[in-house]
């Protein structure tokens, strides 16, 4: 499909906006029609979307911006406090990014939001989706904006079959030629919401979608196999042990180094993730340790990971290296889902 010069009536992203002033969803992080954007917000809800659901954080971006409502209070806010916070969001790097850019915003930028994709860019953490998005939502920067629903809606909308990650620079192409030069962030959420509730990865909607009648997807009957997905490779599989060390009601837990996986989290100690079951390899203390019939497994984007899961009430080896955390409020510990699900195995036996 060509996509037609932006001043036409019957270009895409006019019938999409004007679906979009009709449909779009009520989200606690979009300004509502006449109010101005906030970046802050915009912001913080692209680095938590990325991999999560739209139900998964809606509730935790609510009372994070009623803990940290503005930029300047999450850039003073202590590096443990929001990492805990951050606890079941996953991909932990982008917490550590996300504090590195506010404080970059305080510091070198006066609290403001730099207002231009390219200066965006340079922040920490803000990849060419991030500040694309938030170039084009808070600041109306005409931004190409592609996350996996429009990189949906314009893969069937171009009927672009060249299977993924290689069709990427085609479908980025193919969005450039139809985001218009007015209104590019909402066309780009206009995009996000035909893609979470139209045109989505099974049965879509097409009866109801506003772009119907520019799908060359649709037209060949071809809509629900696109994008076409490269063979997964299987994920290789590791094995860990995980180690609770209980006394008067109290855990002990340590804080993983700030490099690595689940990085700067406080979590229960560990032994080495390995392709062999490691046992009570690197314990932290001498026991006795009792082994558990049961097992965690979580997986990574490159792994999955099995835990065994060994307890005792001994003392830890190195004092100096965690702290004693009441069992009673572990909720509160901000153990990251991989460690509270052990947790909560653990402290039933």
């Amino acid at each position: 499909m060509d996509a037609k010069p932006s001043s036409s009536p019957d270009n895409p992203a006019a019938r999409l906006l004007a679906w979009y002033d009709r449909h779009a969803r009520d989200l606690p992080w979009r300004s509502k029609p006449g109010e101005t954007p906030d970046p802050y917000r915009v912001w913080l809800s692209e680095v938590m979307l990325q991999q999560t659901t739209v139900a998964a954080v809606a509730p935790r971006f609510t009372a994070w911006v009623e803990r940290w409502p503005d930029v300047a209070s999450l850039a003073a806010a202590p590096d443990e406090d929001i990492m805990a916070a951050w606890a079941g969001l996953g991909y932990y790097a982008r917490a550590r990014n996300l504090v590195k850019a506010a404080r970059a915003v305080v510091a070198e930028h006066g609290g403001r939001f730099p207002a231009t994709e390219a200066a965006l860019r340079d922040l920490p953490g803000l990849g060419a989706y991030t500040a694309a998005a938030v170039a084009a939502i808070a600041f109306g920067e005409r931004a190409v904006v592609v996350d996996a629903n429009v990189e949906r809606v314009v893969a069937r909308l171009f009927a672009i079959d060249t299977p993924l990650p290689a069709a990427r620079p085609a479908i980025r192409a193919a969005t450039d030629r139809i985001t218009p030069d007015a209104r590019a962030g909402d066309f780009a959420q206009a995009m996000m919401d035909l893609g979470s509730a139209i045109c989505t990865v099974k049965k879509p909607q097409c009866l109801l979608c506003p772009l119907a009648v520019d799908c060359d997807a649709r037209a060949q009957g071809i809509a629900e196999t696109l994008p076409a997905k490269a063979p997964k490779k299987k994920r290789p599989y590791r094995h860990g042990t995980v180690f609770w060390i209980e006394q008067e009601g109290r855990v002990w837990l340590v804080r993983r180094p700030d490099k690595g996986m689940l990085g700067g989290m406080r979590a229960l100690p560990t032994g080495p993730w390995s392709d062999e079951r490691p046992g009570l390899a690197e314990a932290p203390g001498k026991g006795p340790w009792t082994m558990l019939n049961e097992t965690v497994v979580h997986g990574f984007t490159h792994f999955e990971l099995e835990l065994a899961l060994a307890r005792s009430e001994g003392r830890p080896e190195d004092a100096a290296a965690g702290e004693w955390w009441p069992v009673a409020d572990l909720g509160t510990a901000g153990l990251p889902t991989l460690f509270a699900r052990a947790a909560d195995l653990l402290k039933r036996t």
